[in-house]
Protein backbone atom coordinates (compact mmCIF):
# COMPACT_ATOMS: atom_id res chain seq x y z
CA UNK A 1 0.00 0.00 0.00
CA UNK A 2 1.51 3.30 -1.00
CA UNK A 3 1.93 6.28 1.28
CA UNK A 4 -0.38 8.31 -0.92
CA UNK A 5 -3.12 5.67 -0.68
CA UNK A 6 -2.90 5.37 3.10
CA UNK A 7 -2.76 9.14 3.58
CA UNK A 8 -5.61 9.77 1.12
CA UNK A 9 -7.85 7.13 2.70
CA UNK A 10 -7.25 8.52 6.19
CA UNK A 11 -7.94 12.04 4.94
CA UNK A 12 -11.32 11.00 3.54
CA UNK A 13 -12.58 9.38 6.74
CA UNK A 14 -15.75 11.38 7.45
CA UNK A 15 -15.80 11.18 11.26
CA UNK A 16 -12.20 12.11 12.06
CA UNK A 17 -9.49 9.94 13.59
CA UNK A 18 -10.26 10.50 17.25
CA UNK A 19 -7.19 12.61 17.93
CA UNK A 20 -4.67 10.11 16.55
CA UNK A 21 -1.67 11.75 14.87
CA UNK A 22 -2.35 11.14 11.14
CA UNK A 23 1.34 11.21 10.20
CA UNK A 24 2.29 8.58 12.78
CA UNK A 25 -0.77 6.52 11.88
CA UNK A 26 0.07 6.64 8.17
CA UNK A 27 3.69 5.67 8.81
CA UNK A 28 2.67 2.79 11.08
CA UNK A 29 0.19 1.35 8.58
CA UNK A 30 2.80 1.59 5.82
CA UNK A 31 5.54 0.02 7.96
CA UNK A 32 3.23 -2.83 8.99
CA UNK A 33 2.51 -3.57 5.33
CA UNK A 34 6.17 -3.40 4.35
CA UNK A 35 7.20 -5.59 7.27
CA UNK A 36 4.54 -8.19 6.49
CA UNK A 37 5.78 -8.37 2.92
CA UNK A 38 9.44 -8.60 3.98
CA UNK A 39 8.69 -11.34 6.53
CA UNK A 40 6.65 -13.35 4.04
CA UNK A 41 9.43 -13.11 1.46
CA UNK A 42 12.11 -13.92 4.04
CA UNK A 43 10.26 -17.04 5.22
CA UNK A 44 9.94 -18.16 1.61
CA UNK A 45 13.62 -17.47 0.94
CA UNK A 46 14.57 -19.41 4.08
CA UNK A 47 12.61 -22.37 2.75
CA UNK A 48 14.82 -22.28 -0.35
CA UNK A 49 18.06 -22.38 1.58
CA UNK A 50 19.99 -25.66 1.63
CA UNK A 51 20.18 -25.57 5.42
CA UNK A 52 16.45 -24.98 5.87
CA UNK A 53 16.40 -27.08 9.04
CA UNK A 54 18.65 -24.53 10.73
CA UNK A 55 16.18 -21.77 9.86
CA UNK A 56 13.04 -23.27 11.41
CA UNK A 57 12.80 -20.64 14.16
CA UNK A 58 13.43 -17.86 11.65
CA UNK A 59 10.68 -19.14 9.36
CA UNK A 60 8.21 -19.45 12.23
CA UNK A 61 9.05 -15.99 13.56
CA UNK A 62 8.76 -14.49 10.06
CA UNK A 63 5.33 -16.04 9.62
CA UNK A 64 4.11 -14.87 13.03
CA UNK A 65 5.41 -11.38 12.38
CA UNK A 66 3.81 -11.19 8.93
CA UNK A 67 0.43 -12.25 10.33
CA UNK A 68 0.52 -9.82 13.25
CA UNK A 69 1.70 -6.93 11.06
CA UNK A 70 -1.11 -7.62 8.58
CA UNK A 71 -3.69 -7.72 11.38
CA UNK A 72 -2.29 -4.55 12.95
CA UNK A 73 -2.47 -2.63 9.67
CA UNK A 74 -6.08 -3.74 9.27
CA UNK A 75 -7.06 -2.69 12.80
CA UNK A 76 -5.28 0.66 12.38
CA UNK A 77 -7.20 1.25 9.14
CA UNK A 78 -10.59 1.03 10.88
CA UNK A 79 -11.86 3.95 12.95
CA UNK A 80 -15.59 3.47 13.35
CA UNK A 81 -16.21 2.48 16.96
CA UNK A 82 -12.52 3.10 17.74
CA UNK A 83 -11.24 1.46 20.93
CA UNK A 84 -7.94 2.87 22.18
CA UNK A 85 -7.31 -0.20 24.34
CA UNK A 86 -7.55 -2.56 21.38
CA UNK A 87 -5.33 -0.29 19.30
CA UNK A 88 -2.72 -0.11 22.07
CA UNK A 89 -2.77 -3.90 22.51
CA UNK A 90 -2.28 -4.46 18.78
CA UNK A 91 0.56 -1.95 18.62
CA UNK A 92 2.26 -3.52 21.62
CA UNK A 93 1.92 -7.03 20.15
CA UNK A 94 3.22 -5.85 16.79
CA UNK A 95 6.22 -4.08 18.30
CA UNK A 96 6.99 -7.17 20.38
CA UNK A 97 6.88 -9.61 17.46
CA UNK A 98 8.82 -7.22 15.24
CA UNK A 99 11.59 -7.03 17.83
CA UNK A 100 11.68 -10.83 18.16
CA UNK A 101 11.74 -11.29 14.39
CA UNK A 102 14.39 -8.62 13.89
CA UNK A 103 16.59 -10.25 16.53
CA UNK A 104 16.13 -13.70 14.96
CA UNK A 105 16.75 -12.51 11.41
CA UNK A 106 19.75 -10.46 12.51
CA UNK A 107 21.34 -13.65 13.82
CA UNK A 108 21.33 -14.98 10.23
CA UNK A 109 22.02 -11.68 8.46
CA UNK A 110 25.71 -12.35 7.91
CA UNK A 111 24.84 -15.46 5.87
CA UNK A 112 21.53 -14.46 4.27
CA UNK A 113 20.81 -11.04 2.77
CA UNK A 114 17.07 -11.72 2.93
CA UNK A 115 17.37 -12.00 6.70
CA UNK A 116 19.31 -8.73 6.86
CA UNK A 117 16.65 -6.90 4.83
CA UNK A 118 13.87 -8.45 6.90
CA UNK A 119 15.55 -7.45 10.16
CA UNK A 120 15.72 -3.85 8.94
CA UNK A 121 12.03 -3.86 7.99
CA UNK A 122 11.11 -5.33 11.38
CA UNK A 123 13.12 -2.72 13.29
CA UNK A 124 11.48 0.07 11.28
CA UNK A 125 8.01 -1.33 11.97
CA UNK A 126 8.79 -1.79 15.66
CA UNK A 127 9.81 1.86 15.86
CA UNK A 128 6.68 3.04 14.02
CA UNK A 129 4.45 1.00 16.36
CA UNK A 130 6.22 2.35 19.43
CA UNK A 131 6.00 5.92 18.10
CA UNK A 132 2.27 5.63 17.52
CA UNK A 133 1.74 3.83 20.82
CA UNK A 134 3.62 6.60 22.64
CA UNK A 135 1.40 9.25 21.08
CA UNK A 136 -1.89 7.58 22.04
CA UNK A 137 -1.72 8.77 25.63
CA UNK A 138 -1.21 12.40 24.58
CA UNK A 139 -4.60 12.99 22.99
Amino acid sequence: MSSTTVRDMLATYPAGLGGIDPGKLTRCIEECGACAQACTACADACLSEGMVGDLTKCIRTDMDCADICTATAAVLSRHTGYDAGVTAAMLHACATVCKACADECASHADMHDHCRICAEACRSCEQACNDLLGSLGRR
